[in-house]
């Protein structure tokens, strides 16, 4: 096994992995907090880091049919949330690239 190298996010206001408590989004990548996880509420965002993803897979969601796959911290491989791959209806392609972190898995740091 090799070294882990993590980036560490600029400003005040960072969310961390709630278990080893890695970097993992600013505040200032956040598109939407009206969504829902597994474990509760969660938010969407533009860019994330420290993270590996898992295959590809086809999930019934709330709003819809998509392609996601799920997101790991890549420091402890705590699951995290999810990535939408490719969504299959067009009122929810604005999410194809785009990250959910729950809140359940997260913690902030700076607020």
């Amino acid at each position: 096994m090799g070294l882990i190298f993590l980036e560490t996010l600029p400003g005040p206001k960072i969310f961390r992995c709630r278990s080893c408590k890695a970097h993992s989004a600013s505040y200032d990548s956040i598109l939407s907090k009206d969504f829902q996880g597994r474990f509760g509420r969660a938010y969407l965002f533009k860019r994330v880091v420290n993270i590996t993803l898992g295959p590809n897979e086809d999930r019934q969601l709330l709003s819809g049919l998509h392609t996601v796959n799920d997101i790991y911290c890549s420091c402890c491989q705590q699951i995290l949330g999810w990535r939408y791959e490719k969504a299959f209806e067009v009122s929810q392609k604005y999410k194809e690239g785009k990250y959910i972190l729950e809140k359940a898995r997260m913690v902030k740091e700076g607020w």
